[in-house]
């Protein structure tokens, strides 16, 4: 991929546009929460028929920060992105990625050819789902000690103990967020995206007309292989598919993901 270039939201801040180039089928794919281009580059195939394309969300990547940070505002970008393509193109991602392009789906399925969410973490309701407390929890505390004094106390917390137990996948990714800079940025976001909603209703899930790729894995905690299944069943044209637990195998988990994303944007 090459270096990126910046793009200007419509309030003026500067985003990191990663475009791999070519002329590969454009797809717009998202990462997760506090993550960046890297993520998506590894979980994309490396395929020239296909043209990855990231735009880091605010306060993540190369991409400038925004105090007051929401799916709203990420999903904005990626529409106005998304309307320079000149035609519906895939959009998808990981986790918040996921989010991201289920509520561009919802919001303006004339710029979405297909969909592909890989672990997503965010169900309907008015409430963030409880498998997002974890991040809210790791956000609050780095807001309310030095950053040493955190990681232990959440080390220490009955939180802690369970993803220990459940899924040490997760409490790995989450004690990374303690050396993720700026440390005061990374608190916000954990904060206020563990507390959002995804903002998306069963009604809109029925209404999703095209064609989905539904990611789900095991040993995950805050993106519970029940939740993905849920999300596919209420999507008329989902398909779902079962990865391998990234904790326990990543290669296999990364191997056949390139392998469904591949046969499904071969399809689509």
């Amino acid at each position: 991929m090459t270096s990126p270039t910046p793009w200007t939201t419509t309030n003026g801040l500067t985003l990191a546009l990663h475009d791999a180039g070519g002329d590969g089928v454009p797809v717009i794919f998202q990462h997760g929460l506090c993550g960046d281009a890297r993520q998506t580059r590894e979980a994309f195939p490396p395929d020239p028929r296909f043209r990855l394309i990231t735009l880091e969300c605010r306060g993540h990547g190369g991409s400038t920060f925004d105090d007051s940070p929401s799916l709203a505002k990420f999903t904005k970008d990626i529409e106005a992105l998304a309307e320079t393509m000149g035609r519906p193109v895939v959009v998808g991602g990981i986790s918040m990625g996921a989010a991201i392009a289920l509520r561009l789906a919802v919001r303006r399925p004339d710029l979405v050819a297909g969909l592909i969410l890989v672990r997503p973490a965010w169900d309907t309701g008015a409430e963030a789902p409880a498998n997002l407390a974890p991040n809210a929890e790791v956000g609050a505390v780095l807001q309310r000690l030095p950053v040493a004094e955190a990681r232990e106390a959440f080390l220490a917390s009955p939180t802690a103990a369970i993803l220990r137990e459940m899924s040490p996948d997760n409490l790995l990714s989450l004690m990374g967020f303690f050396a993720r800079e700026p440390i005061s940025q990374t608190a916000i976001l954990l904060t206020a995206l563990g507390n959002e909603p995804l903002g998306v209703t069963d009604g809109d899930l029925a209404a999703v007309r095209m064609p989905v790729l539904v990611c789900a894995t095991g040993e995950d905690a805050i993106h519970p292989a029940a939740l993905a299944e849920g999300l596919a069943a209420r999507i008329p044209e989902a398909e779902l598919c079962h990865l391998p637990p990234k904790g326990r195998d990543k290669a296999a988990h990364i191997a056949t993901l390139h392998t469904k994303i591949t046969a499904f944007l071969t399809r689509t």
